[in-house]
């Protein structure tokens, strides 16, 4: 099968780099965020198949080295679907990680905060999500060397990383809140009156990623973690027009904290 092959020429590229048991995604802005002792990198032009952003604030680059003794992959900046790329583009790189023997994935993303009580610049957790993106990276022929044809979203974000993710927050005194993300495709930003429906639909973070990757672990069996910085609030609950240059600022500005919980967490995973 092509899509296969694809995925382990990829996989054997990585390869090269080492043998990660867990993989960090970094999202807009967030890419110097996480450095690693020992980094050996790739940009994605150099990886068989990768698709490479055009969006700022993603850097394109795949690094493997070590955290406290574990052997880790942090990928600085992802595509999206909105840029063009087919969702099987779009989640290449999660499956070729699982290909590499990675266990645990930590997806991370910029996303406008829907529910009352949220402010920018808020870390949150994803416990659930909603994909309103029109489509699922598991339609087609199933892989079925990478994973079942109809596999269980019961627990997609996974509830003992979560619990170990608060343990860590609350070490660092780090606020850490818990909620829904709802993917749409964009990448225009959402109505007030879209924003007013996702509520009502139990959304409490909106944003234009992460779902896909996380649907493509969860098929492949690993554990994933998610964790999103509000870098606005949504249409019609911020006052202000939305833009991207106000979502990379917020991101930068909390870039520090989401780098000390990563820090700590990682090697806990």
């Amino acid at each position: 099968m092509e899509e296969m092959r694809r995925i382990e020429r990829a996989a054997n590229a990585l390869a090269e780099l080492g043998r990660p048991e867990v993989a960090v995604i970094l999202g807009s802005g967030l890419s110097g965020v996480f450095p690693l002792a020992e980094e050996r990198t790739l940009p994605f032009t150099a990886i068989p198949g990768f698709p490479v952003p055009s969006v700022a604030g993603h850097a394109g680059e795949v690094a493997v080295g070590t955290l406290s003794g574990r052997t880790v992959l942090v990928q600085r900046g992802r595509v999206h679907f909105y840029e063009g790329h087919p969702l099987a583009d779009v989640v290449l790189p999660v499956r070729a990680y699982a290909r590499l023997g990675v266990g645990a994935l930590v997806l991370t993303n910029a996303s406008g905060g829907i529910a009352h009580g949220l402010e920018a610049g808020d870390l949150v957790l994803l416990s659930d999500h909603i994909n309103f993106l029109g489509e699922n990276p598991l339609r087609g022929p199933n892989l079925d060397p990478v994973g079942p044809r109809f596999p269980d979203m019961t627990e997609v974000y996974d509830r003992a990383l979560r619990r170990i993710a608060h343990g860590v927050a609350e070490e660092l005194g780090i606020t850490l809140k818990e909620g829904v993300y709802l993917a749409t495709l964009g990448p225009s930003y959402e109505t007030p009156a879209e924003i007013r429906a996702f509520r009502s639909l139990g959304a409490d973070l909106v944003g234009m990623s992460t779902v896909p990757e996380a649907i493509a672990a969860r098929h492949a069996g690993m554990k994933v973690l998610a964790i999103s910085c509000v870098t606005n609030l949504a249409a019609g609950v911020s006052p202000s027009p939305l833009s991207h240059d106000e979502v990379i600022a917020t991101s930068r500005r909390r870039a520090a904290d989401l780098g000390r919980l990563l820090n700590s967490l990682v090697p806990r995973l």
